[in-house]
């Protein structure tokens, strides 16, 4: 390969799916480089479970034959979280349990990134079944922060952020419940979208009305993000919760801001930076009310609905199998040990309140900001938080408070790398249910006007 080609990880899936439309280079050579950058980055960063290089070859092959480009991922590489079905790929879903097992069908997600024409290039790491702060299981990790490896890349989607964080693949999918993929998103320094619930559907889920977990995606700037959510997006009659589209009016954007929600756990260093990216936010986009709702019962209804429903998905699993899980993924099975039917209604009706208590916050704002963490990164041998700014914290949850409220109420978040001195940080910003398209429009114009960017970090840089 020539030094033209070694370049190609460094370029943004946009150009990249232009210049492959355009069949100024292959669908091959695309491959080539990003599997190359793997081989060199992967040992340190363990971001990979599994890199399907074979696979990934012969589909490129495959769609440099094809007469015209497939379509707007066309010889793209997209990396794709471990989590999630990929035919003919190893799945482990970060468990020892399923070390070998290679699914027969993939994921309506990965479906739709392939029908795009974009190549999956291999499998992110996670911790298992996604629980846990540090992105680490039985088969392989922790996978590294590229800013400093011995710090955490966050959970459960870091090894999507690790790798589109130094150019190992210029899209990855990824999922979040409580906050796996902003939280890794900030830990990274890149970009992410949690979308509305339902935007990506899950046909597949066990619960149909359930709108806590969703599919998601993570790139180097907003544009890609919204290039690999455009893929995955659509309806499914088959999920309940996906019949709706983008209901953006293209209007000036009002501007609000919260530190903690007024009961979120938030580090001291995390309060400083966000007030520091506050103004920057205010410098370019205008003025900045400081406000949230009434959000006193939000984390103990977050509490509640995870658990019962991580029992309900894995306690057979746990009774089965035992000492074979992670320690983290038992404690939170056995948290939803002993919750009545009435205690998990109440927290459905508690959800339901403070959905309107924000959407009343939202008759005023269009789009809100907070962190995207309560801490910054830390080491990955400390493994869980249990000690915030020297105080013992209820649940290994509390340093999710600001991305789980977020998660309860099912808005939409763009998360956006706002640089500066010290580790990566990045801030949420959260819009109506259905208005992606604002979040997109709006974190285009912050990239340029208040350089909240993704940057190499420096053992990374190009």
């Amino acid at each position: 390969m020539n030094g033209e080609s070694n370049a190609l990880w460094r370029e943004s899936a946009a150009t990249l799916a232009e210049r492959l439309a355009k069949r100024e280079l292959s669908a091959r050579e695309a491959v080539e480089v990003h599997l190359a950058r793997i081989a060199a980055a992967e040992p340190a960063l363990s971001a990979f479970i599994t890199v399907a290089a074979d696979k990934a070859l012969a589909r490129a092959d495959a769609l440099d034959a094809r007469p015209a480009p497939v379509g707007r991922l066309h010889g793209v590489p997209v990396a794709v979280k471990d989590l999630t079905d990929t035919a003919g790929i190893r799945t482990t879903y970060g468990s020892a349990l399923y070390a070998d097992h290679v699914p027969a069908g993939s994921d309506i997600a990965v479906a739709r990134i392939e029908a795009a024409g974009g190549i999956v290039i291999g499998k992110t790491n996670t911790p298992e079944f996604g629980f846990g702060a540090i992105c680490r299981n039985r088969l392989y990790g922790p996978t590294r922060n590229p800013a400093d490896p011995a710090l955490t890349s966050g959970g459960s989607s870091g090894g999507s952020a690790a790798a589109v964080a130094v150019g190992m693949a210029p899209l990855a999918h990824g999922t979040d419940y409580g906050g796996s993929v902003r939280v890794p998103a900030s830990f990274c320094g890149v970009a992410s979208i949690r979308p509305t619930p339902g935007l990506i559907p899950a046909p597949g889920r066990a619960l149909g009305w359930d709108t806590l977990a969703t599919h998601g995606v993570l790139a180097r700037d907003t544009a890609d993000c919204a290039l690999l959510l455009s893929a995955m997006a659509g309806s499914d009659l088959r999920d309940p919760t996906s019949l709706f589209g983008d209901c953006d009016d293209g209007s000036e954007t009002r501007l609000g801001a919260t530190a903690d929600f007024g009961v979120a756990t938030v580090s001291q260093a995390v309060r400083e930076r966000f007030a520091e990216a506050v103004e920057r936010l205010e410098r370019a986009a205008g003025p900045v009310a400081r406000r949230h709702p009434d959000c006193g019962d939000a984390m103990a209804t977050f509490r509640t609905l995870r658990a019962a429903q991580t029992r309900h998905a894995f306690g057979p699993m746990l009774a089965k199998h035992g000492e074979a899980l992670t320690d983290t993924i038992r404690w939170n099975i056995e948290a939803g040990a002993g919750i009545t039917a009435d205690a998990y209604l109440e927290a459905q009706a508690a959800r339901t309140v403070l959905y309107r208590r924000f959407v009343a916050l939202f008759e005023e704002i269009d789009v809100l900001a907070a962190p995207a963490c309560g801490v910054l990164p830390w080491p990955n041998d400390d493994g869980e938080v249990t000690v915030i700014d020297g105080r013992p914290v209820e649940t290994i949850l509390d340093y999710l408070g600001v991305t789980a409220i977020v998660t309860l109420i099912g808005f939409p978040v763009l998360t956006l790398p706002v640089g500066g001195d010290g580790l990566p940080f990045g801030i949420q910003l959260i819009a109506r249910p259905g208005e992606e398209r604002r979040l997109i429009r709006l974190g285009r114009m912050l990239e340029r006007e208040a350089g909240f960017v993704h940057r190499w970090a420096a053992a990374w840089a190009p």
